[in-house]
């Protein structure tokens, strides 16, 4: 039978972060590790979710597959026959910052059979697994191991939707965050963090020790992002606004009450103005946390005639056309 695709077998997308990885890989060991599931076919769903995280969890192995798919580097595969270890059997690097930074784990002796543990998958537990994935203790049993030394839980990513005056002011939010037992239990813990002002698209917020769990706590990381305004957009740090006006305003020239993120702001339109024409409002647009200088708001004009003449309006826009002999197209590239 062929192999699923790993990203399926973890239930994710192929842009997968390493925390993403590691948390998917946590849960299937949760539900189908033989400690806990002793169902028919919970065993081959464990090891199908141990082979992928051992590929998608290391950096090179991943970019491998990525290109060659299981067939792998070569075509040798990434198999119990891959090159590199003697006898076939595979090593993998695992640290909680990401692979290749930590003591070797040899997945084939934690997981295959044989020999000398406390049963099958070679005597390593759930609380091992998810002890070691946290960042705890895991293995400590075996020197050179996973737990040979005290290891630093990862560090987590939560992504955060706010809007433009809170991006610009800050504001302060509460999180629920979920704590996974090592034996299926689970809990919570509700923090409060404040957002700093001026904050932008993919800003990181760092709340210390409360990251995964281990001798030292990692990080939580915020990331931000701006959620769409019903009539701002923005452009890094600059802000733009469309406003409507009419052929007299344009003509003419007018003052206009245009939005700003602070109220309602008077701007002055020249005469003459055409469509998408842009008046700047300095230090109007976002940013300006740390001293940084806020960006710009640009009021974007456009021309919108009515919609309907009166027999007067008619007569007075025929007139004003025999007037002014106003040519729009008298320069335009193509004549």
């Amino acid at each position: 039978m062929a192999k699923r695709d790993y990203y399926e077998v973890l239930g994710l997308k192929r842009d997968a972060s390493d925390a993403q990885i590691r948390t998917a890989y946590r849960k299937l060991a949760r539900k189908y590790h033989p400690d806990v599931n002793k169902a028919a076919g919970a065993s081959d769903k464990f090891k199908e979710a141990t082979e992928a995280y051992e590929v998608l969890g290391d950096t090179t192995k991943r970019t491998q597959y990525d290109q060659f798919g299981h067939a792998g580097p070569g075509m040798g595969g990434f198999g119990p026959g891959s090159p590199g270890r003697a006898g076939g059997a595979r090593a993998y690097t695992w640290s909680p910052s990401g692979p290749q930074q930590g003591a070797p784990v040899d997945f084939e002796e934690m997981f295959g059979g044989g020999g000398g543990g406390r049963g099958g998958f070679m005597g390593m537990s759930l609380d091992d697994i998810l002890g070691a994935l946290r960042g705890g203790s895991g293995g400590g049993r075996r020197s050179g191991g996973v737990g040979s030394r005290p290891v630093r839980g990862e560090d987590i990513e939560y992504h955060l939707n706010i809007n433009y005056p809170q991006a610009l002011s800050g504001t302060t939010t509460t999180l629920r965050l979920e704590k996974m037992g090592s034996r299926g239990g689970e809990g919570s813990e509700t923090i409060t963090v404040k957002i700093p002002p001026g904050v932008r698209e993919g800003s990181r917020i760092r709340v210390r020790g409360k990251g995964g769990q281990g001798p030292e706590p990692g990080d939580l990381y915020i990331v931000t992002h701006l959620a769409p305004h019903s009539y701002f957009r923005h452009e890094g740090d600059d802000l733009y606004v469309d406003v409507p006006i009419g052929i007299a305003e344009a003509a003419l020239g007018c003052q206009l009450d245009v939005p700003t993120l602070e109220g309602l702001s008077t701007v002055k339109v020249p005469p003459g103005t055409g469509s998408s024409k842009k008046l700047r409002l300095r230090g109007k647009g976002l940013g300006g946390g740390s001293g940084s200088p806020r960006g710009d708001l640009y009021v974007v004009l456009q021309v919108v005639p009515p919609p309907s003449l009166s027999p007067r309006g008619t007569e007075l826009l025929k007139e004003f056309e025999k007037a002014e002999k106003f040519n729009p197209r008298a320069n335009v590239p193509w004549k």
